[in-house]
């Protein structure tokens, strides 16, 4: 990509989408295309492709996604298999009728095996079964994979698809019915942490900035402990109630460490094989939760509510791929925890 060369990034208020528009302005890049929700409805077709039409970008990071974690998965279905797959493929197709360059997709790492071998290399794609909790996402984005290859296949494009692990970093969502573990774990233990000062002003405000608390999730993190007297403090000790046994293991990957791989292989790679972005080491939930909790300032007892589904076992990519092509990981995770954590803050 040139400097003056006109790049549209697709969900450029997301959490993917707002990391590659800083790395794309702190390396020079000066035509940027945002628009928002209001502004353009990815979602239908029409107004897609005048948008394309009009604006006939030469380069398109497609980061735009309806995304959430097990509990969202679970209860939006419909939603997520509909949504996913119209934004995509509109976005697809116009970059194809009106001549863009090249496309980068961005998939997910649920799109692998629930009982994948580990760590995940690109070819176990579609070798089992997927994870029941997020098959409608998943399948959404296999057929982004596919799309993206097909085109390639048939027209000769440049589309390129990128797999990262689990994502995080500053604009997360940490909405407690949609939000993934990791910034869902960063503001219950918050909450927990204000909850145990009786700090009833601090949790009207946290409710106020991130939004509403469900009722059974104040009663996890001990906010029904409080009254709403400010000078009241906790008779009880507040708990943190997680789903799950904490067992399963996870590996997290700093959105600007994502943001940062993209533009790499948007310059460095051209191939129709889905390539996989992410650290290459992966640690329990437990151990998540604990490093969250010391971060946050949070000293109360966990407890695991193993009921709860778990999702899959484990989740490592295999990132020697993207490794030998000269591209490393470089924000640790609990870097980059205290530095999401103090963008909570507001600091």
């Amino acid at each position: 990509m040139e400097k003056k060369s006109k790049i549209y990034v697709a969900g450029h208020r997301g959490l993917v989408g707002s990391a590659i528009v800083r790395k794309l302005g702190m390396e020079g890049f000066t035509n940027i295309i945002t628009r928002t929700h209001e502004e353009l409805d990815l979602i239908r077709q029409g107004q897609v492709e005048t948008f394309f039409k009009k604006e006939k970008p030469d380069y398109v990071f497609l980061a735009a996604a309806k995304v959430g974690g097990i509990w969202g998965n679970n209860i939006y279905p419909a939603q997520f298999i509909y949504e996913n797959i119209a934004i995509q493929t509109n976005i697809i197709h116009a970059s194809y009728l009106y001549n863009a360059k090249k496309l980068l997709f961005l998939g997910s790492s649920c799109i692998y095996p629930k009982l994948c071998p580990q760590p995940i290399k690109e070819e176990f794609l579609l070798s089992d079964y997927l994870e029941p909790t997020n098959e409608p996402y998943a399948i959404a984005k296999i057929a982004g994979i596919k799309m993206c290859q097909s085109y390639n296949r048939q027209y000769k494009t440049s589309y390129i698809s990128v797999m990262p692990n689990n994502l995080y970093g500053i604009n997360d969502n940490f909405n407690l019915e949609t939000s993934h573990v990791l910034p869902a774990l960063i503001r219950k233990f918050h909450l927990a942490k204000l909850a145990a000062a009786g700090d009833w002003p601090g949790i009207q405000k946290d409710e106020a900035t991130r939004g509403a608390i469900p009722a059974d999730i104040k009663t996890s993190i001990g906010l029904d402990t409080i009254t709403n007297q400010p000078s009241k403090q906790s008779t009880s000790q507040p708990s943190v109630i997680l789903w799950g046994t904490g067992s399963p293991r996870r590996e997290f990957l700093h959105v600007d460490d994502l943001a940062d791989a993209c533009l790499f292989l948007m310059n460095h790679y051209d191939e129709s094989e889905p390539i996989n972005i992410g650290w290459g080491k992966d640690q329990t939930i437990r151990e998540l939760a604990q490093t969250i909790s010391d971060v946050v300032g949070y000293h109360g007892p966990i407890k695991w509510d193993s009921d709860k589904p778990d999702g899959t076992p484990r989740k490592l990519l295999d990132v020697s791929r993207l490794t030998e092509k000269g591209w490393q990981a470089k924000i640790s995770l609990e870097e980059g925890v205290r530095e999401v954590y103090r963008w909570y803050l507001g600091e």
